[in-house]
């Protein structure tokens, strides 16, 4: 018992401060290996997403590039200019798609420039599993391209946590 005291009694703030910096660090990593594989399922899932839309763009253009004169699931010609919005409306209130993030937006949303929302440049925050396509129209023309990206995890802006793919016609 007076072994003990004598210990406690030589205790001093050096030794509080490695002991409470230690089982932060021990903490941090039980807490994040314990969190992984769910951080990983909500990455796959947000990839699987983006794929499926970038699918459905690619699907389109394939079957319209063997008839000019028919018509896309979404109503336009063919062989006009396909508007972005009834594009991103038509994804939405026909593909199943969920975000595993839970966040009250829409899943797939147009932007200016989908490559800085995907990535998050410029001080811009982005939101992780909303999928963002070109605000512009795709355009009819041979090579016209048209960009969709996401953010999968944060921080967008490092390597690997963002899809972009950019779909031509």
């Amino acid at each position: 018992m007076i072994e003990i005291k004598r210990k406690l009694k030589n205790f001093g703030p050096l030794e509080v401060l490695v002991l409470s910096s230690l089982t932060y660090v021990v903490l941090m990593l039980l807490w994040t290996a314990s969190t992984r594989s769910e951080v990983l399922q909500k990455a796959n899932d947000i990839k699987s997403n983006h794929k499926s839309v970038v699918d459905f763009i690619n699907g389109e253009v394939n079957i319209c590039s063997s008839n000019e004169e028919s018509l896309t699931s979404w109503g336009e010609k063919c062989n006009s200019v396909w508007t972005s919005d009834k594009i991103v409306s038509y994804i939405l209130s026909n593909m199943n798609l969920k975000n595993p993030y839970s966040i009250n937006k829409p899943l797939i949303q147009t932007s200016q420039d989908p490559r800085i929302q995907a990535e998050g440049k410029a001080g811009q925050s982005t939101d992780r599993g909303i999928i963002f396509v070109s605000q512009n129209n795709f355009e009819s023309e041979p090579g016209s391209e048209w960009v969709v990206g996401t953010c999968v995890k944060s921080p967008c802006v490092a390597a690997g946590n963002n899809e972009l793919v950019s779909v031509y016609r």
